[in-house]
């Protein structure tokens, strides 16, 4: 998916995170997402760039669609990150500059590397489901993987985890025992969870991890803290178990990961280490030279935003 914000600001991140637990709960903001598709955008949010390497995380639906077109997302580009795909409901086409075409449904995985280049476009298919709902979400490349060459993978089978009114599936990394088969390049997790109303449970956590909360629907509480959609609870590090308490039927996503120490620069679609990285991307990006070409859209591709005046420097991974 990408950031269609017309003025993108960059997102400068790495660093230091939080030494030991913390529940700060933190609100996304309403982004327009093409014509038809409005996301509560999670990460980056006011107060926290990462959640290990998770960079970006995009929340949308559930959205009435019976007589919409849904999403509609032209080709554009990525390189240096990861993108993660989570439907809960409806379906969304995915091509890409590799010759990938696959329709994704519910808890399947699509997983795409765009190392050091790659374009894409996602859609709603041209007869879909009446509600559309699910997560995007970016993991960032450390340094000696982000410029690996591009791939794509997509796993229809995922393990799973349950326990007393709880169902787990994990979408990459591992979780309680059960681990994904999606390609990871640093220490992470992320993992789906549903609960019925009343269920409590405690789920076992990696204390050199840090974590957070978002839910998809419904309301819980995560370590004493509600959390509903429009919402992400940030745990920070130094927790060996994670307590749950479902107020009502709800579902909710885990992301987790080792610290991110590299400082990267985020502008657009791209993760870089320098400003200089940016402006090449976006120009290379402009005269159609390095992040190839997607077939079968029915419509142009993205144009590039503008820069922003200034340097682009990386620094801090908290604001």
């Amino acid at each position: 998916m990408s950031n269609l914000d017309l003025k993108p600001v960059a997102t400068r991140c790495g660093g230091d995170a939080s030494t030991g637990p913390v529940r700060d709960l933190l609100t996304g903001r309403a982004v327009r997402l093409g014509e038809s598709t409005e996301v509560r955008r999670l990460l980056p949010t006011m107060g926290r760039r990462m959640v290990g390497a998770w960079c970006f995380v995009d929340h949308y639906g559930p959205d009435d669609i019976a007589d919409e077109p849904g999403m509609q997302v032209p080709p554009h580009p990525h390189m240096g990150l990861q993108t993660v795909s989570w439907l809960h409901q409806g379906e969304v086409l995915h091509r890409d500059s590799l010759g990938s075409l696959q329709t994704l449904r519910p808890r399947e995985l699509g997983l795409m590397t765009s190392g050091r280049a790659i374009s894409h476009s996602e859609e709603s298919p041209r007869s879909h489901a009446r509600l559309l709902h699910g997560a995007q979400l970016w993991v960032a490349l450390p340094d000696a993987h982000r410029h690996t060459a591009p791939a794509f993978e997509h796993h229809a089978q995922l393990p799973e985890i349950t326990a007393a009114g709880l169902h787990g599936t994990v979408i990459l990394g591992s979780l309680d025992g059960a681990t994904s088969p999606g390609t990871t390049h640093t220490p992470l997790v992320g993992a789906d969870l549903t609960l019925a109303e009343g269920a409590a449970a405690r789920l076992p956590l990696e204390p050199e991890f840090e974590y957070a909360a978002l839910a998809m629907s419904g309301s819980v509480d995560v370590d004493g803290v509600r959390v509903e959609p429009g919402s992400i609870l940030y745990l920070g590090c130094g927790r060996r178990e994670l307590p749950l308490l479902a107020r009502t039927d709800a579902s909710l996503l885990l992301l987790g990961g080792e610290p991110f120490a590299e400082e990267i620069v985020m502008w657009w679609n791209f993760v870089a280490r320098s400003g200089e990285e940016i402006v090449r991307a976006r120009e290379e990006w402009e005269t159609g030279f390095r992040f190839g070409a997607v077939h079968g859209y029915a419509g142009e591709r993205l144009a590039a935003p503008m820069l922003p005046p200034g340097a682009l420097k990386p620094r801090g991974r908290q604001r």
